[in-house]
């Protein structure tokens, strides 16, 4: 047997695979309460993407991406996880990487969130922060500028560029979003921040006849954190088949943290800003469809990463 294969083999034994094996197969919730009555035979459902193990979506990316490296031997021991992120991905990171045993370094711009800085340091990573007037793409060319100097001492997933992230959501999301609908499922709808999210679950929603519509902030300052309008920032590489968009839906910060709070309130959903915004576009986009149609979008982290935030106030 190769060495990487037994290597494999031994890190992902007992409690890891278990953890591991945590991601995915969240349920589709629907939400009677908190959303305005929708026309004659349009559903709405939600995908409780906040119910994996470390709270958010980005778990299946970033899961997928180091089962992906140790398979190629990319990842290997002595190598140290680096890689860039707004805060989410981050915290996967940290926390699989803690549970496999590698050391994790997160470059991100230092107006993140401390609720999201904190548990990463807590579970063991290194916090490198950058210009906050570069945001996310600042964060980025300092974690690429980084592990292009000591390749050797560095695992680099690229979560902006790596096939693995939006593949991960082909295999998971759409594919458990068309079964759990029993295939009823017409209209998909989430924001775009990697892409890896929207475009892999479009891709296998598309070949099911779905509608597939991105959710954008309506201004290039906006306050819905861990996303971005693609007009104003450098392409994630993720996103590069456009064909995958039926549609762009545009939604304010406003409504995104109203949504959010309603969601909490009369749902009992507590749930980040990007959820809010999420359930905020589909709800516009569904007062433009007659029935029968069932749209789907994403509840996509723990509103507990937030509860600092004013707009909760």
């Amino acid at each position: 047997m190769h060495t990487c294969c037994i290597c494999l083999i031994c890190i992902l034994r007992g409690g890891v695979r278990v953890l591991l094996d945590l991601v995915g197969n969240t349920p589709l919730l629907p939400l009677s309460r908190a959303v305005p009555e929708l026309p004659d035979g349009v559903e709405l459902l939600a995908k409780a993407e906040f119910l994996n193990p470390s709270g958010s979506v980005k778990d299946r990316a970033a899961r997928a991406m180091l089962l992906d490296g140790l398979k190629r031997g990319l990842l290997a021991p002595g190598k140290t996880i680096l890689d860039a992120t707004s805060g989410n991905t981050g915290i996967s990171y940290a926390m699989f990487g803690a549970a496999l045993g590698f050391p994790v370094k997160i470059y991100l711009p230092k107006n993140a969130q401390n609720e999201r800085k904190n548990i990463i340091r807590a579970c063991g990573a290194e916090i490198v922060e950058t210009s906050p007037l570069e945001g996310s793409d600042g964060a980025y060319a300092a974690a690429v500028a980084e592990a292009g100097a000591d390749p050797e001492r560095y695992f680099f997933p690229d979560q902006y560029n790596n096939p693995a992230n939006p593949l991960a959501h082909y295999n998971g999301t759409g594919a458990e979003i068309w079964k759990q609908t029993g295939g009823r499922v017409t209209h998909f709808l989430a924001l775009t921040g990697t892409c890896g999210t929207f475009t892999g679950t479009a891709r296998r929603l598309k070949e099911e006849g779905v509608k597939t519509i991105a959710v954008q902030p309506d201004s290039p300052f906006h306050g819905i954190e861990g996303t971005r309008r693609l007009d104003s920032v450098a392409h994630p590489g993720a996103i590069n088949d456009l064909s995958l968009w039926d549609g762009v839906v545009e939604i304010s910060t406003a409504e995104a943290y109203e949504t959010t709070r309603r969601l909490a309130e009369r749902e009992g959903l507590f749930v980040g800003v990007s959820s809010g915004a999420n359930v905020a576009a589909a709800v516009n986009y569904a007062k433009t469809l007659t029935g029968p149609a069932l749209l789907v979008t994403i509840l996509c982290d723990t509103g507990t990463r937030y509860v600092n935030e004013e707009f909760w106030r």
